[in-house]
């Protein structure tokens, strides 16, 4: 590939990440239809362009990363969410995990903590035409004006599951988060049942650091 890659060009190596994530157990097919729809070479800086489609996550501004495709595929077939679910997601980064929540025809509330890193998403989710809501502030402690909500997504990977989240989560909403130390985390999927919450756990993640009053200390 090269940095004159043709849109033709993306859109079949498009459709081969979304045979490659079907072949490594991505069965939602609302997730494969939206990976399949939203342009992931748009939040990719264009020195890593070429690399758009490959399964692995890519450096973008602010020392951050836009996630593996794989990750973001399989944190969003865990969250569960249904078109007209209310979703925050914590850690806007790049806004392409925002974008595939959109896509789904799901109502997105997104923080981030980098004002430089937000208002570049806020250019993507203009070109694109997703509604999202967004704004700068510390994730671990949520957005507690739009709560409660159907699903918590964090992008980060955080000490434990910050309490201001769990209780911002709707009965029987779901929250994926990476939960660990800061080399190696387990995504962990908490599900709300009144008063309980009935934690799950995958192993084997690696994030960015979640910071904040919640999160890890800067």
């Amino acid at each position: 590939m090269s940095s004159t890659y043709s849109n033709r060009q993306f859109d079949l190596a498009r459709e081969q990440l979304v045979s490659l994530l079907r072949g490594k157990g991505i069965t939602d097919a609302q997730v494969l239809d939206a990976i399949a729809a939203v342009p992931r070479h748009e939040f990719i800086q264009e020195v890593f362009r070429h690399r758009a489609y490959e399964d692995s996550a890519l450096p973008i501004s602010c020392q951050q990363t836009i996630s593996q495709p794989y990750t973001v595929a399989f944190m969003t077939q865990l969250l569960q969410a249904k078109r007209g679910d209310k979703v925050l997601e914590i850690g806007t980064g790049s806004g392409y995990q925002a974008c595939i929540l959109a896509e789904m025809g799901v109502r997105v509330f997104t923080i981030e903590r980098h004002f430089d890193l937000l208002e570049t998403a806020r250019v993507h989710f203009e070109t694109l035409g997703y509604n999202i809501a967004s704004r700068v502030g510390d994730g671990s402690i949520g957005w507690s004006q739009f709560a409660p909500y159907q699903g918590i997504i964090v992008t980060a990977g955080a000490p434990d599951v910050p309490p201001s989240l769990l209780r911002q989560l709707a009965d029987g909403g779901r929250l994926v988060i990476p939960v660990g130390d800061q080399t190696t985390q387990n995504m962990v999927v908490v599900e709300r049942q009144g008063d309980e919450f009935v934690h799950t756990k995958n192993a084997g993640f690696k994030f960015v650091p979640l910071l904040g009053k919640e999160g890890w200390r800067s």
